[in-house]
C-alpha cells in the first residue's frame, strides 16, 4: 500500500538553540511538503535566533553563531513559512511535542496567528515507539534499509521522517493509509496547549502540573484567580498564556 493524501502533508524538522519552547529559538527550519500526486517541495532556511546557540546545542546541529549571524531572523520569514505550509497537515519525528508547538511560538512571537484547526497532525515517533521503540536514525535504518547521513540536519532529518512514514503505510496494513487513519492509530490526545500544561478529561480542561494537578482550570481562576497572575508572569510557553487566557474570558462571561 501506498499513503493516499487527499491534500498536502508538510513534515517538519527544526533545529533550535535548546528544549525549551518558551526561551529557546530555531536556528534552522526544513520543510519536506508531499503534495497528493506525489510530488515533494522542499524548503529550507537557517534562522537567526538573536539570541547566543549554547555550544552543546551546536555540538548537536552543527550550527554556530557565526553561521546564522547574516541569516534572517524568523519574523523576516513568517510569511514565507506559513504561506508554505498553508492548506497542509503536518507531520514530523516527535513534532506534536516539539517541534510544532516551538513553531507556533516563534509565530506568536512574531506577532503572526498560525492556527493548527482543521489540521491532522502526523507524528511519526509515536507510530515508531508503538511498533518499534527506538530512535530516528534507527527508525531510518529498520524501515528504509539506510544509514540516516548528516543527522540534525534539519532537511535530513525531515525528508528521512517523510520516507519513514511511507515505509510504515507499506509495513503496517493495520495503520491505513490516509492521514486520518493514522491519525486515528497513533491515538493522539486533544490538545489544549501545546506545552501539555492543561489537558481535556471528558472534555474539561484541566491541569497536568504543580499544586492544582487534575483540578479543573475554570474552578481554580474562580476560586484563586492569583494563580492566573502568577502563570501569565512564569516562565510558560506563550501558547499556554493564550489558552489560559481563552479559558479565563470563558469563564468570565459564564458569571
Amino acid at each position: 500500500m501506498k499513503l493516499q493524501l487527499t491534500r498536502p502533508l508538510a513534515f517538519i524538522d527544526l533545529e533550535t538553540t535548546g528544549t525549551n519552547i518558551g526561551t529557546d529559538k530555531i536556528v534552522e527550519i526544513a520543510i519536506v511538503k508531499i503534495m497528493p500526486d506525489g510530488t515533494r517541495l522542499v524548503k529550507r532556511k537557517l534562522i537567526n535566533p538573536q539570541m547566543p546557540i549554547p555550544a552543546g546545542s551546536s555540538d548537536i546541529h552543527g550550527i554556530t553563531d557565526d553561521m546564522v549571524k547574516d541569516a534572517p531572523t524568523f519574523k523576516q520569514v513568517a510569511n514565507e513559512i506559513k504561506q508554505f505550509v498553508e492548506n497542509c497537515d503536518l507531520g514530523g519525528y516527535n513534532s506534536n511535542r516539539f517541534d510544532v508547538p516551538m513553531l507556533i511560538e516563534e509565530f506568536i512571537r512574531a506577532g503572526m496567528e498560525f492556527s493548527t484547526d482543521g489540521r491532522k497532525m502526523i507524528d511519526v515517533q509515536k507510530i515508531f515507539h508503538q511498533m518499534e521503540q527506538r530512535t530516528l536514525s534507527a527508525a531510518y535504518k529498520f524501515y528504509c534499509g539506510k544509514n540516516l547521513e548528516d543527522a540534525h540536519s534539519a532537511e535530513a532529518d525531515a525528508a528521512a521522517t517523510a520516507e519513514i512514514l511511507e515505509a510504515q503505510v507499506e509495513r503496517y496494513p493495520n495503520i491505513g493509509t490516509t492521514v486520518e487513519t493514522i491519525v486515528k492509530f497513533t491515538g493522539e490526545d486533544e490538545i489544549v496547549d501545546f506545552a501539555r500544561r492543561f489537558i481535556k478529561v471528558n472534555g474539561i480542561e484541566i491541569f497536568n502540573f504543580g499544586k492544582h494537578k487534575g483540578k479543573p482550570v475554570t474552578e481554580v481562576l474562580r476560586t484563586e484567580p492569583q494563580y492566573y497572575d502568577w502563570m501569565m508572569k512564569g516562565d510558560f510557553a506563550m501558547n499556554t498564556k493564550q489558552k489560559l487566557t481563552e479559558i479565563l474570558n470563558r469563564t468570565l462571561l459564564k458569571k
